[in-house]
């Protein structure tokens, strides 16, 4: 496939695309005991079952299975040996919320209020509230969802909150600062015609328009950030 886009053959089906988080270079701890583990205990990624960056334990995790199944969770040193079923995995910092041990309702990430050993960075003045942009999980009965959240303005705690109040049973961060990095598009189709809907009317943006063609970030043209993509179903054989 080619590097930065979703491969040609599979934009048919596309549904959404979602500025997937930070670069390697943006994503290692500078503070607290993350940063003295595993060489600064860099955010890993695996696409397609190559890995580009080695997970790292103690980090919020997303992850799908060669089967399609999607779950969330903090990387342990009991996964290091990455199991043969594991296809794509993406880490950005410590969870914001997580599973309570006791089996009550999810917990507050024990760093979310740590700026440093949380590695939560800021807006570029320094203010730790700032645009920002999450992932959760969401069971109802038996039904799982995966949110994605766009904070305009917030801190950490706020989206932990958020995300609880909404009954998330597991979140992490994504990416922040701008709508480049918090990107989100769908795509509806009639007929040989596609239509992109942006979740904020700016991230229009980083489409590109030559004449009257749209083509839109992931699909029309490669780009520098990693990115997930949602796929319609296909029908079974």
């Amino acid at each position: 496939g080619r590097t930065g886009m979703l491969a040609p053959a599979l934009q048919g089906r596309a549904v959404a695309t979602v500025t997937g988080g930070f670069k390697r270079e943006h994503g290692a701890f500078h503070y607290g005991a993350l940063a003295q583990r595993n060489r600064g205990s860099h955010y890993g990624f695996v696409e397609q079952g190559v890995v580009f960056s080695t997970l790292a334990p103690g980090l919020a995790t997303v992850y799908v299975l060669n089967d399609g199944t999607v779950d969330m969770k903090t990387w342990s040193e009991a996964d290091s040996a990455l199991p043969p079923q594991l296809r794509d995995a993406r880490q950005n910092g410590v969870a914001l919320l997580e599973p309570d041990a006791a089996g009550g309702a999810p917990a507050i990430g024990p760093l979310v209020d740590q700026w440093g050993p949380g590695n939560w960075s800021g807006s570029t003045e320094g203010q730790l509230r700032a645009l920002r942009a999450g992932a959760c999980l969401l069971a109802q009965g038996e039904r799982r969802y995966l949110v994605y959240g766009y904070f305009s303005s917030a801190t950490p705690s706020t989206m932990a909150h958020v995300f609880r109040a909404y009954g998330c049973r597991y979140a992490m961060h994504l990416d922040m600062n701008a709508l480049e990095h918090t990107y989100l598009a769908l795509y509806t189709r009639q007929g040989q015609r596609m239509q992109v809907q942006h979740l904020v009317k700016g991230m229009s943006q980083l489409d590109k328009q030559p004449g009257a063609d749209l083509l839109p970030r992931f699909l029309g043209f490669p780009d520098n950030r990693d990115f997930f993509y949602v796929l319609r179903r296909t029908a079974e054989r």
